[in-house]
């Protein structure tokens, strides 16, 4: 029996969509696939070497109601679904939203961005980084973590196309 694929397309640059792509590849290196992630467009920022500026959009995103990462129990357990119109005319509101999401990661001892991606790469989790996206948004190598492959679209079908599993996140 060959061993199974993994494919995912990270397109997401946000604190909260960095988790989706490190976390699957992570487990599915832990049950012995294999796995690539193709990092395109905003997906790039999760391989900055500095991803401590990345923040949470709640803007514009219903499913992503706020709950408190202090207080009493009673306080923590409102929802906080602020409507759109409050979070654009508020300033650093989303600021504010990226210091709770940040508390509430380590309140529940979920390991950090950097540390997911380090755990991606120690398993043999190959990141392709789009040089089309690198060029267009005029990254350099430089910016980006040690151990990343450069290449097109077409050279992450190769493996996308036999993969068992293909996500775009």
């Amino acid at each position: 029996m060959s061993q199974k694929k993994l494919a995912i397309i990270a397109t997401k640059g946000t604190l909260d969509w960095a988790y989706p792509p490190f976390i699957l590849a992570s487990t599915a290196a832990a049950l012995d696939y294999e796995v690539q992630i193709f990092f395109t467009f905003y997906g790039l920022q999760l391989l900055r070497k500095d991803v401590s500026g990345l923040k949470v959009s709640p803007l514009g995103n219903p499913g992503m109601p706020m709950k408190m990462p202090f207080g009493p129990q009673w306080f923590r357990g409102i929802n906080w679904n602020i409507p759109n119109a409050i979070q654009a005319i508020v300033p650093g509101y989303e600021s504010l939203a990226t210091a709770l999401m940040k508390k509430t990661i380590a309140n529940n001892g979920v390991e950090s961005v950097e540390n997911m991606r380090m755990f991606c790469q120690e398993a043999d989790v190959k990141f392709i980084a789009c040089q089309m996206t690198v060029e267009l948004f005029g990254f350099s190598h430089d910016d980006f973590v040690d151990g990343l492959e450069y290449a097109g679209a077409a050279k992450f079908f190769e493996f996308a196309g036999e993969s068992d599993i293909c996500l775009y996140l």
